[in-house]
């Protein structure tokens, strides 16, 4: 059955007391379908905290609001790439649990002890200055808080962390600072839809452990899966940190395994990307369209301009290829993607002509039809990841939940 139309942007902005956009391409993020991914995403974990990925701009999403919308649906923690990541979260007032998944500075290690941030080791050399710059920067001395560190394990990727003989030492090099202290080892997977792989990274990562055991070392918790380990079934260990499927895409990988209860249904993508025209014109028969032309008209045509384009992540290889929806029918996109513009041929809508006032979806439902991020990444040949994480700070973000809009956030303007 096809869904009602919804009132325009500008309608639904106002009733929640929002300001306008400041141009007429946004995207739309739906709180309550991240909410029900972080759920199922629990209820994989088997009571193990869970801990998202919200590096990248939450994936594109919008670090701060996603944020803020995890920690009030029950997130245990947060995972990040970078200090400054996680000191924009700590300045926006998230106070649950932080984790940097790279190394940092050593010039960062007091500012991480300080906004209780949890920061990580990959080997015994930048350890060694992690916990000195700890040092002398204050941290563990008159009470102030100690730096905390997880260990990454080398067990296969080739990207980063210590081979399982090496953890000892540079548990025991954290371990002899005051201002420093260890608090998990853990691992990330290189192909967890490949059985073999997997159990021999995990293999390597009991290898860790027992490193600890035979030193008569307490063994801190460890954290594993990821997205795909979750969905494909590799323990939960004590901890798990989710990143796609938060955002309710499954790896690419995974598109033709089985996954584990309540399964891909239960996985629903937060990210649509919208658009109303700045002009539709109708073109005569032998006009080019955008630069080139790689593209030209072979009979009358109307055109549609959407003022969106690479500039806000929106691809060129997409030039010729992808399409949109209007009144929920696919129309072609035609001539090159540029900076700022996009153009879709809407010659063939039936009814009134396609105008102004109609709004076109370039990613998510419109109708009874959708446009995955998967579409895009097949068009692109590259993967779900990269289309929804290079969504540019300079598109609009409108978030919704319960139907409304809740928030929104723009280059000038963070409410919500």
């Amino acid at each position: 059955m096809t869904a009602t139309p919804r009132p325009a942007i500008e309608a639904r902005l106002a009733a929640a007391g929002l300001p306008p956009l400041p141009r007429l391409a946004w995207l739309e993020l739906d709180l309550d379908a991240l909410a029900a991914n972080l759920a199922a995403l629990r209820s994989l974990a088997g009571g193990a905290p869970v801990h998202p990925v919200v590096k990248a701009d939450a994936y594109g999403h919008g670090a701060v609001p996603i944020s803020r919308a995890l920690a009030a649906a029950g997130a245990d923690g947060l995972s990040v790439a970078a200090l400054d990541e996680a000191v924009e979260l700590r300045a926006a007032g998230l106070d649950l649990p932080i984790r940097v998944m790279y190394a940092i500075p050593p010039e960062g290690a007091a500012e991480a002890a300080r906004r209780r941030i949890t920061v990580a080791a990959g080997d015994l050399a930048t350890v060694g200055e992690l916990v000195a710059a700890a040092e002398a920067g204050g941290a563990g001395s008159a009470g102030a808080d100690r730096l905390s560190v997880e260990i990454e394990v080398e067990t296969g990727l080739g990207r980063g962390g210590v081979g399982p003989s090496e953890v000892v030492a540079v548990a025991e090099r954290i371990a002899a600072s005051p201002a420093a202290e260890l608090v998990a080892i853990w691992t990330h997977l290189q192909a967890s839809d490949d059985e073999a792989i997997t159990a021999r990274q995990l293999e390597r990562f009991e290898e860790a452990a027992d490193a600890f055991r035979d030193a008569g070392l307490p063994l801190p918790p460890r954290h594993v899966a990821a997205s795909g380990g979750l969905l494909t079934g590799v323990a939960g260990f004590d901890g798990v940190r989710p990143g796609l499927s938060i955002y309710g895409i499954v790896p690419d990988e995974l598109a033709d395994r089985t996954l584990r209860e309540p399964g891909r249904a239960a996985f629903q993508p937060i990210m649509s990307l919208h658009a109303r025209p700045v002009r539709v014109a109708d073109l005569p028969a032998g006009h080019g369209v955008s630069y080139g032309p790689t593209f030209t008209t072979k009979r009358p045509s109307r055109i549609a301009t959407l003022a969106l384009g690479y500039g806000d992540g929106y691809a060129r290889a997409n030039a010729n290829r992808a399409e949109a929806l209007v009144r929920g029918r696919r129309v072609p996109l035609v001539g090159n993607v540029t900076m700022d513009a996009v153009m879709f041929d809407v010659t063939d809508v039936p009814g009134t002509p396609v105008g102004n006032e109609d709004e076109f979806v370039l990613l998510g439902s419109q109708g009874d039809d959708r446009i995955s991020a998967e579409d895009l990444a097949r068009l692109r040949t590259t993967n779900t990841w990269e289309v929804i994480v290079q969504m540019a700070g300079r598109l609009p973000r409108v978030y919704h939940a319960a139907a409304e809009a809740v928030g929104l956030r723009t280059l000038t303007e963070r409410r919500g």
